[in-house]
């Protein structure tokens, strides 16, 4: 009797504390969007609720909406589900229903359609929530611009885990059957003979950024990359196969110096396509096949291409052939 008393007492203390946390998680979760709406933001959703009892908080938004009017970016989806452990909500995963989410910059609105779209995120303990790690992934995916699809993939694998200093991460990406819509491959004028999908389509980077990556990456300004270390970017798409690996600095202004060596197996087929696809004059293939001929020998690789991508003062060149400005590195 004694001890079903201390069993009713203890289930009764949880319960309390499920509740009491409970109400601290769907109120802080309310209260962010209000916090939002109040700084101009458009933060909507159209049900808020709460279950898991006994082990877990799931929190589920339903018609989430959120647009910042200073960037022009916004977000919509059918739901959202906060799933955290009732003992401790630094560990929280995120799924996304298996329909349509908006992803809007000013005009232009994509489409993103998944299947078991999860992110799995581990905090550290503190108000700001700082990002420990996070794992994303997804099974068949689209993308997809006024019902035109623009790229689609069997799986999307994304991780990044924090180093020993806060402010760097470590970033790996995979996306299985990559495959670039119609619309791509016409703007890219990409040859018809290239397979629909790429065989192997990955990255590995460890990316130091202004400031570490918490809540005031949302409520605030982004954090922004300085030192970008490309361990390698692989892609490999029918007969041709692209490695590139190296490191760049970012200014304030997000201008990019460094270096990236790339490495183009079978590149004379690349020569080949680009030249049926119109990117290279008939007349401009020669000399270019002398001059790439010349820098493949000195590789030392007479199948493969060894080229140097330097940034250096806001442009970009291609071993000593000029490509033109560097892209600014700005997260908006």
């Amino acid at each position: 009797m004694r001890l079903l008393k201390w069993v009713l007492v203890l289930v009764l203390m949880w319960s309390l504390y499920w509740a009491g946390a409970g109400w601290w998680v769907q109120n802080g979760v309310a209260r962010w969007f209000d916090t939002q709406e109040a700084r101009g933001w458009q933060a909507d959703y159209a049900e808020l609720s709460l279950t898991g009892y006994p082990s877990r908080h799931v929190t589920t938004i339903k018609a989430p909406a959120l647009a910042d009017p200073g960037t022009g970016a916004a977000w919509q989806a059918e739901s959202l589900v906060i799933d955290s452990r009732a003992i401790w909500p630094g560990h929280v995963t995120l799924r996304f229903a298996d329909a349509p989410q908006l992803l809007s910059y000013f005009e232009q609105t994509l489409s993103i359609v998944t299947e078991g779209l999860v992110a799995d995120l581990r905090l550290k303990p503190g108000l700001a929530l700082e990002l420990d790690s996070m794992s994303l992934t997804s099974g068949p995916w689209s993308l997809s611009e006024e019902g035109e699809p623009l790229a689609r993939a069997q799986t999307l694998t994304l991780s990044t885990v924090q180093q020993d200093s806060p402010e760097t991460y470590s970033v790996t990406a995979r996306a299985e059957a990559f495959a670039p819509g119609e619309r791509l491959r016409d703007v890219a004028r990409i040859s018809k003979t290239l397979p629909e999908a790429f065989e192997v389509f990955e990255l590995e980077a460890t990316i130091t950024w202004d400031k570490p990556w918490d809540r005031s990456a949302l409520e605030a300004a982004r954090p922004q990359p300085r030192l970008v270390d490309l361990r390698l970017a692989e892609a490999k798409w029918g007969a041709l196969r692209l490695l590139a690996a190296g490191s760049f600095t970012v200014d304030d202004e997000g201008i990019p110096e460094g270096t990236i060596t790339i490495k183009a197996e079978n590149w004379r087929d690349m020569l080949a396509i680009a030249q049926e696809a119109g990117v290279l004059p008939e007349q401009a293939v020669n000399p270019v096949e002398r001059a790439l001929s010349m820098l493949e020998g000195l590789g030392g690789n007479p199948n493969a291409l060894d080229l140097r991508l330097n940034l250096r003062g806001g442009a970009v060149a291609l071993g000593p052939l000029p490509l033109g400005p560097a892209p600014r590195l700005i997260l908006r």
